[in-house]
This record gives C-alpha cells, sequence and structure tokens, in this order.
C-alpha cells in the first residue's frame, strides 16, 4: 500500500511538472490590451487587463499599449512663398482598444512609426504651403487648428485617437528675419511719415480757412466803409485814445466832425 501511495503521488507530481513546463503565465497590464497569436496569426483578442495561462509553446501574447501617447517632433516646411521653416511640435494621441487587434494585423507592433508619424509630418507640410511666411506668424493657432483636423481625418478610421496637436516653435533663417524686421521698421516710418503729412496738411487747410475768413472780413467792412462815413468816423473814435496830435497841418482835428449846435 506505501508503495503503491507513493506511485499515485509521483504520477501526480509528474503530471503536475508537465502542466507547469508546458504552460506560460502573463498578465495583461492596465492601459494595454492583449492578442493571442500562434504562429504568428491571432487567436483571441483583445484580452483585458488581467492575468492568463497559455502555451508558449503553441502560442505567445503580445501587448499593445492604449494608454496616451505623447510625440514630440521637428520637421522642415516650405512655406507659400517658398520660405523654408523649421518646426518643432507635440502631438498627443492613443490607439483605440476595440481596434488593437485589426491594427496589429495590418500594420503590427511598431504601429506608432508606421501609421502616426508619417501622417502628421506630411499634413504639418501640406497646411505650412497655404501660408505667406510673415502670415503664418500671425495665423499660428489657424494653422495648428487645420494640421490637427486633417490628421484626425486620416487616422481616427484606422483606429487611432488624436486629442491635442501643438505647433512648438516656428523658425526662419536669420536673413529673412532680419528681413521682416526691416520690413515692419519701414512700415513704422512711412505710417509715422504720413501722419506727420496729415498733421501738416491740416494746419496748413487751418491758415487758409483763417486767412479766407480776415479777407472776407475785411472786404465787408471795407464796403460798409465807403458807404457809411459816419460809420468811418466811429471806427475812428472808436480807436482814438483821447490825446490830440502835437502837429498838425492846417485846422482840421483829425478823426472829428464838430458841428455847432443849433442855438449857439
Amino acid at each position: 500500500m506505501k508503495a503503491k501511495g507513493i506511485t499515485v503521488f509521483g504520477i501526480i507530481l509528474l503530471i503536475l511538472i508537465l502542466v507547469v513546463s508546458f504552460s506560460g503565465m502573463t498578465q495583461v497590464d492596465t492601459g494595454h490590451r492583449g492578442i493571442k497569436v500562434s504562429f504568428g496569426k491571432v487567436v483571441d483578442g483583445p484580452l483585458v487587463e488581467g492575468l492568463y495561462f497559455y502555451n508558449p509553446f503553441l502560442y505567445e501574447i503580445v501587448q499593445l499599449d492604449t494608454r496616451t501617447q505623447i510625440m514630440p517632433g521637428a520637421t522642415m516646411a516650405y512655406t507659400k512663398d517658398v520660405q523654408q521653416t523649421s518646426l518643432t511640435y507635440v502631438l498627443n494621441y492613443s490607439l483605440k482598444p476595440e481596434s488593437s487587434v485589426e491594427i496589429f494585423k495590418t500594420v503590427g507592433r511598431d504601429w506608432s512609426q508606421k501609421l502616426v508619424t508619417p501622417v502628421v509630418e506630411a499634413n504639418i507640410k501640406e497646411v505650412i504651403g497655404l501660408f505667406e511666411a510673415v502670415d503664418l506668424i500671425a495665423n499660428r493657432e489657424k494653422a495648428k487648428r487645420s494640421i490637427l483636423e486633417q490628421i484626425k481625418l486620416e487616422v481616427d478610421p484606422k483606429g487611432v485617437l488624436i486629442t491635442n496637436f501643438e505647433l512648438s516653435n516656428i523658425d526662419y533663417s536669420n536673413e529673412f528675419e532680419q528681413a521682416v524686421e526691416a520690413k515692419v521698421t519701414a512700415i513704422q516710418r512711412a505710417a509715422e511719415a504720413k501722419n506727420k503729412t496729415v498733421q501738416v496738411q491740416e494746419e496748413a487747410n487751418q491758415k487758409v480757412i483763417a486767412a479766407k475768413a480776415e479777407a472776407e472780413s475785411m472786404t465787408i467792412r471795407s464796403q460798409a466803409l465807403a458807404q457809411n462815413r459816419g460809420l468811418v468816423e466811429y471806427e475812428a473814435v472808436q480807436k482814438w485814445n483821447g490825446v490830440l496830435p502835437v502837429y498838425m497841418m492846417g485846422e482840421t482835428v483829425p478823426f472829428l466832425s464838430l458841428s455847432p449846435r443849433s442855438g449857439q
């Protein structure tokens, strides 16, 4: 009996050893999806987070990251007026969990480098080419939105979710930046000169208006004086300071017409 018990125990132990030897165990991590593959062919998936047993001689469990990825990048592009610009950018994207199996089948484990990066750079170059170099700086936000929308349209149907895109920096050659600065300075100086011209013209107009007004006033007064001798004397009296001149030619008192009162 004792030998028989030992034999049964030995058999069970052998079976356990064989099971362990021919079994694998793996864990699909949080934020990942697992894909069970046999000799290069997908047999199950996507597998959610958790612990899985499998035969390592027949199967492999591949994990694809479905968390948000941050991809910084840099590229060169030409503007509409053929100015070369150096751009740096940041893209936030993630693999849709429900699309993990299809992307693994059609693209592979390095789906990000094959699917996302080329699309991003191609759309950056396309959108930048729609703007003049100077206009691109002023329309940076508009260009960013256009690039983001085009990337989304292209990769979303393929199972990639784009959450954000930023143009970190836009650089031109030193020669171009100096030319732009010189142009801005010239425009500012031209505006200042124009404002000065307008000011001078306005001052001249005011002087002309004042001179015309004075001339018209003198004409009116001259006509009135010519038609009314009494008014001439009145004007003279208004200007007289009350002092008679020391030397007079003849017997006439200037500006005064003294008529004798009646009865005297």
